[in-house]
C-alpha cells in the first residue's frame, strides 16, 4: 500500500488526538486502540495511564514556576517572561504528548488494514513490523497472546516512538529552555501511576537520557504484567488524584523556596 494511505492514518490520528492541551482526549484514544488491539498492545493502555498522570504534572509544574517565579514579583515584565518560557517549555512535551499518540494511532491502523507492505516496513522496519502484524492476526484469529509478545510489542513502539518523536523533541525542549532552577526539576520527575503499587515510583536521574526514560517505559510495562492488565485497565476508570500523584519533585520546590526566603527576608 501506498504513502498515501499512512498519511490518511496520520491525519485522522492528529485529529482524534486533539490539541496539545487535550490530555484527557488523548487517554481516551489510547483506550480505545488498547481495545481494539484485543487488549494486547500494553503500550497504548501504559501511554493512557502516563497521560493522564502528564495531565497532573503539567498543571502542577506551572503552580511550580509561579512559586520560583516569586522573587522577580517587583520586577512584573521579567516575571511574565519566566513564565512564559515555562509555559513554552510544558507545550513542548504537550506537543510531544501528542505527536506519540498520534503516531501510534496511524501505525496501528495502517497495519491493521494494509498488513506489513514494503511501505510501512520502510517506516518502522521489518521486526517492529512483524509484531505488529502478528498482533493484528491474533487478535482477528482469537489466539492467545502471551506475555512474551506483548513486551516484545511494547519494547518495539517504544524504542520507535523514542528515537523517531521523543529523543529530539525532549532534546530541543532543553536546548530551547533556559531557567536552570526549573530545568533542574523537570529532569528529576518522580512518577507514579494509578496503577502502581504503595512504594512503586519512576524515578529520574535525567529525564532527558533516553535509556533512563527507556527503562521507566519496561518497569511499567513489568508492574503491568505483574498486577495483571484488567486492574491496569480499571485503574482508569478510577478517580485519579493526578494531583497529588504530580507532586513529585514540586516539594523539593518548595524547600528551595522556603530556603530563599529565610535568606532574604
Amino acid at each position: 500500500m501506498t504513502a498515501a494511505a499512512y498519511e490518511n492514518f496520520r491525519t485522522e490520528g492528529y485529529a482524534l488526538a486533539g490539541h496539545a492541551h487535550d490530555l484527557q482526549r488523548r487517554v481516551r484514544l489510547y483506550q480505545r486502540i488498547y481495545q481494539e488491539s484485543g487488549k494486547r498492545l500494553t503500550f497504548a493502555l501504559i501511554a493512557a495511564h502516563g497521560t493522564l498522570w502528564a495531565s497532573g504534572y503539567f498543571k502542577l509544574g506551572m503552580v511550580g514556576a509561579r512559586i520560583a517565579a516569586l522573587p522577580w514579583l517587583c520586577m512584573p515584565g521579567m516575571r511574565v517572561r519566566k513564565l512564559a518560557t515555562v509555559a513554552a517549555f510544558v507545550d513542548r512535551f504537550r506537543s510531544i504528548n501528542r505527536q506519540v499518540c498520534a503516531e501510534s494511532y496511524a501505525i496501528f491502523y495502517y497495519t491493521r488494514q494494509h498488513g506489513g507492505s514494503a511501505f510501512i516496513r520502510s517506516v518502522i522496519g521489518d521486526r517492529f513490523t512483524d509484531l505488529l502484524v502478528d498482533c493484528h492476526a491474533s487478535c482477528e484469529a482469537g489466539t492467545a497472546y502471551p506475555r512474551h509478545k506483548r513486551e516484545q510489542l511494547f519494547h518495539a513502539l517504544i524504542e520507535w516512538e523514542q528515537d523517531h518523536i521523543v529523543v529530539p523533541g525532549v532534546e530541543q525542549a532543553f536546548a530551547s529552555f533556559d531557567w536552570p532552577l526549573i530545568a533542574w526539576l523537570a529532569r528529576r520527575p518522580v512518577i507514579r501511576f494509578a496503577y502502581f503499587g504503595k512504594h512503586d515510583r519512576l524515578r529520574f536521574h535525567d529525564f532527558a537520557r533516553k535509556e533512563e526514560r527507556l527503562g521507566a517505559g519496561l518497569q511499567a510495562c513489568r508492574l503491568a504484567e505483574e498486577l495483571g492488565l484488567q486492574a491496569v485497565e480499571d485503574a482508569l476508570g478510577r478517580p485519579d488524584s493526578t494531583a497529588t500523584q504530580a507532586v513529585g519533585n514540586f516539594g523539593k520546590l518548595g524547600s528551595l523556596w522556603d530556603g530563599w526566603a529565610k535568606s532574604v527576608l
